[in-house]
């Protein structure tokens, strides 16, 4: 199991809080500081079961200098989203947990850790 975090976010230590707490054995990986490639971002969201779209944080000022709103949420922009989530890290999504059974989930709540935790 892996957790992508940034340390500054609440979500994201709640999330270790809790992992910690069942006894978890998980590996974390700072996304800001060792940047996931377009690669692994195609990856997370095959296991995720979601669109680029999804995982994007649009409310940061990345999102609004690049005008992500406005970009159309199709398969033929799919690259176009996973290219600024590998340039912009800030944007994507937190914490994202890869469970041991192949999925993953946006762990934003103690219902979502928990459930990668089951998987």
């Amino acid at each position: 199991m892996e957790i992508w975090i940034n340390p500054a976010c609440s979500k994201c230590r709640s999330a270790l809080t809790l992992l910690d707490a069942e006894g978890a054995d998980y590996t974390v990986r700072r996304y800001l500081e060792d940047v996931p490639s377009e690669d692994e971002i195609r990856g997370v969201l095959d296991r995720l079961g979601l669109e680029p779209w999804d995982i994007t944080r649009t409310q940061e000022a990345d999102a609004k200098e690049l005008g992500l709103k406005e970009w159309p949420r199709d398969a033929g922009s799919r690259g176009r989203w996973i290219t600024a989530l590998a340039q912009h890290p800030k944007l994507i999504q937190r914490p994202i947990i890869t469970a041991d059974d192949g999925t993953a989930v946006v762990g934003r709540t103690d219902e979502a850790v928990r459930d990668a935790l089951s998987r």
